[in-house]
């Protein structure tokens, strides 16, 4: 398989202009700065291309809804905010490849007629945000951003911004607010960014792994990139791989990739002695999969959905047989209770009475009509609030206990199994 993303990764000084114009970088910048800018639009539509951050949406679609002629400013922001647990590959591109990520956002800027671009990355990016900071650098030095690009009369600034460590800066329209100085609440839709973002104006936010994507497309086209993946997931997706297997890391294989064959073959299988038990398969908010389902599912959106769980973020966190569903369950409600930003009562009573349930859950001090209490809760968050942090906590509550019953219930009767095998 052709690497799009990670090709340059294992190449030394993968981060510098030097080797990335090497490589064929900026090429696209520069077509792309030859084409009308609702034909890079097209192109990227045409390509089926979907966000990478987490929702899948698509990423030409998105670009397609920003108004023309309205005589406001357009921006581009990029969600570097990456705080999904278990999710850890938009910080490798940015460390490895930070170039890739600014051309492809170059190109989206001038697409849909933005000349001002803010990269939104995480506070606890230090590496990473070093790293970018020089390459914007670069990108100025060598007339790739700022005033007359390439000499094409377009021009484009690109700021970077360091967030503060709050998790839910990651839903794009709490980033918004986060950007303008004010408290990262999420905002009521509508209107979408596209039509209201930031300081008022239409505004598209795009993953780091979305926009890294772009440049490919634009150098190959939109059929070029459908031939990769499969007819409605197409193209390469990273997957950040932890837990007890042998090779945990970032990979980047094709859409439509048998999950069992992917951590088999690429990751390794487990590490000696333990036994595979469940997969999360695309950050700590999707539902779980089982071992059966791992082994009858593909890595795409539609077959991931299939078995009633998501692609997410790409986070696969991997579970042996000696977790404890209920403590992990626990571990998830702690952090979604804490960073529960408070705006939502249902997220902020929610995600807190889970937490304290579970706790005494796994103290063993827990009451037998806890377990349904819990499904209660969980079903008040579910779309009952501004953002998805909620759901974030309520699917994992459905899936663990609609799959791991029997543990919940040990835990009720003070004898769980994989609780005493650790103690």
């Amino acid at each position: 398989m052709e690497l799009i993303l990670t090709k340059n990764f294992n190449l030394p000084e993968s981060y510098t202009l030097q080797v990335y114009e090497k490589t064929g970088g900026y090429a696209a910048l520069k077509k792309a700065l030859g084409m009308k800018p609702e034909q890079v639009t097209e192109e990227v539509k045409g390509s089926g291309l979907r966000g990478r951050g987490g929702a899948g949406f698509p990423a030409g679609m998105k670009w397609s809804f920003v108004p023309k002629n309205t005589g406001k400013p357009v921006y581009l922001c990029v969600n570097a905010d990456e705080g999904e647990p278990g999710t850890f590959k938009d910080r490798a591109i940015l460390e490895k490849d930070p170039h890739r990520m600014i051309e492809g956002s170059l190109i989206a800027a001038y697409a849909i007629g933005a000349k001002t671009a803010y990269v939104y990355i995480r506070g606890e990016f230090d590496l990473p945000t070093r790293r970018l900071n020089a390459a914007v650098q670069e990108a100025y030095s060598k007339g790739y951003a700022g005033r007359n690009i390439l000499g094409s009369g377009y021009d484009c600034d690109v700021f970077v911004h360091r967030g503060a460590g709050a998790y839910i800066c990651g839903e794009e329209t709490a980033l918004l607010n986060s950007l303008e100085g004010n408290r990262g609440y999420p905002r009521i839709k509508p209107p979408f960014p596209a039509i209201e973002g930031l300081f008022k104006c239409p505004t598209v936010v795009n993953n780091v792994e979305t926009l890294a994507a772009v440049p490919y497309i634009i150098e190959h086209g939109a059929a070029g990139y459908k031939k990769i993946g499969t007819e409605k997931s197409p193209g390469t997706k990273l997957f950040s791989v932890s837990g007890p297997v042998m090779h945990p890391g970032v990979y980047e294989v094709e859409m439509g990739y048998p999950m069992r064959k992917f951590l088999h073959e690429d990751v390794g299988w487990m590490r000696p002695g333990k036994v595979l038990k469940a997969v999360i398969p695309g950050g700590s908010s999707m539902p779980v999969l089982t071992a059966q389902e791992v082994e009858e599912v593909n890595l795409d959106y539609e077959s991931i959905a299939s078995k009633g769980s998501l692609l997410g973020s790409g986070g696969m966190i991997v579970l042996d047989e000696d977790t404890c569903m209920v403590w992990a369950l626990e571990n998830l409600a702690h952090f979604y209770s804490h960073e529960s930003c408070g705006q939502c009562s249902p997220c902020r009573e929610g995600t807190g009475w889970s937490y304290k349930i579970l706790k005494r859950m796994v103290h063993g001090e827990s009451k037998k009509e806890d377990i349904e209490l819990l499904l209660d809760i969980g079903q008040k968050m579910a779309g009952k609030t501004i953002c998805v942090l909620a759901d974030s906590l309520s699917m994992p509550i459905a899936s663990y206990i609609g799959k791991f019953r029997g543990e919940f219930e040990a835990h009720v009767k003070g004898n769980c199994s994989q609780c005493q095998k650790s103690r």
